[in-house]
């Protein structure tokens, strides 16, 4: 695995990550960066339902891929 795509270590928890040399802009997975952050035992169901509860509440649209 190249640098533009190695693992990043943050408490103890590998989060995957992704340079772009267009946009010169490093993109990071939102679910390993939840897994990382929270205690959930299921950090892809912590993002859905994050993802839910925000939508509902706020009228907002998170997304797992950036734009």
């Amino acid at each position: 695995m190249d640098d533009e795509k190695a693992l990043v270590i943050f408490e103890k928890q590998s989060i995957r990550r992704h340079f772009d040399e267009v946009e010169e802009t490093w993109y990071f997975s939102v679910v390993d960066v939840v897994a990382a952050l929270t205690e959930s035992m299921n950090p892809r169901d912590y993002w859905f339902r994050m993802k839910m509860r925000v939508k509902t509440e706020d009228g907002l649209e998170l997304s797992t891929i950036c734009r």
